[in-house]
């Protein structure tokens, strides 16, 4: 068995379909734990043979991901979102890669112009979440590039590309610690890039999107919790205002979001307004 699918879903009915079928001409098996989805997304799902196991929900989502990961079967793993889309470019480099040896996976070339941003992608990365994988010798797992769709269009600047996520894996050198949600995967070896897009549909509406933020703002203040970030006037006025004033436009002129019209003004806008949002939240518990 050379490549299994993993998900973890919780009501994905809206997404679940059009995920599986854009793997499914590459995939040897698809596991999926859902955590118990009272919509039809374990129905949709089995309808393309997945193999489908309930799990209770769990606070930290990535409790869920890494059962899916230790369940696989496969010589690799592609893990994935129920909102995310392997496109046909994508697919046909993931059926070569997996069959290569390790020195075909070394001497791959990517073009220069790429490279560099994937590199400098990288290094952020690694700035805000540490070090990825280690050298073994061997690469064992790949970062996918990421075109995110806000309100049904990609979204292309406004510092969201290439967005880089490490998806496919190989078996038994990847882990969740399930101990953060905004956690890296730690991986067991060294991590090189894939050059095919992944889709990622995360927001086709606005009511969707602030769906999302809500979400991930209260992630974002348990984090502020876990940390015992101080409540005082001090850090009230640096996240009501300064934080966001600069995430904006950090966003919107320096990854110039303004490229993106209307989108890359919402975008740059909302996602500075996480830091408020999460704050008052904490401020609240």
């Amino acid at each position: 068995m050379k490549l299994s699918v993993v998900l973890a879903t919780k009501n994905e009915e809206e997404n679940i379909g059009d995920c599986l079928r854009s793997v499914r001409g590459i995939a040897d098996e698809i596991i999926i734990y859902d955590e118990y989805s009272t919509d039809k997304t374990r129905e949709i799902a089995k309808k393309y043979e997945a193999h489908v196991f309930k799990w209770r929900h769990q606070k930290n989502f990535h409790e869920t991901k890494q059962r899916a990961l230790r369940k696989a079967k496969g010589e690799w793993i592609l893990q994935l979102d129920a909102d995310e889309r392997v496109g046909k470019s994508l697919s046909d480099e993931i059926s070569r890669i997996i069959n290569l040896n390790h020195k075909q996976i070394r001497s791959r070339e990517i073009p220069r112009e790429k490279r560099r941003l994937f590199e400098k992608h990288q290094k952020l990365v690694e700035e805000r979440d540490g070090g990825i994988g280690k050298v073994t010798g061997e690469v064992v797992a790949f970062f996918i590039p990421r075109v995110n769709y806000f309100l049904g269009k990609p979204l292309i600047h406004a510092g969201v590309y290439p967005d880089g996520v490490i998806r496919l894996v190989k078996n038994g050198k990847a882990h969740f610690p399930a101990k953060s949600v905004h956690e890296q995967i730690v991986i067991d070896g060294e991590v090189a890039w894939l050059m095919g897009d992944l889709e990622h549909h995360d927001s086709p509406t606005l009511s969707r999107y602030l769906f999302r933020l809500n979400r991930y703002t209260d992630l974002r203040a348990s984090d502020f919790a876990n940390s015992k970030l101080p409540k005082n006037i001090f850090f009230l006025l640096f996240y009501s205002t300064l934080k966001p004033f600069f995430v904006f436009l950090k966003l919107f002129i320096r990854h110039r979001g303004y490229k993106d019209g209307i989108r890359g003004f919402l975008w740059s806008m909302f996602s500075s307004m996480h830091y408020p949002i999460a704050y008052y939240k904490y401020w609240s518990i």
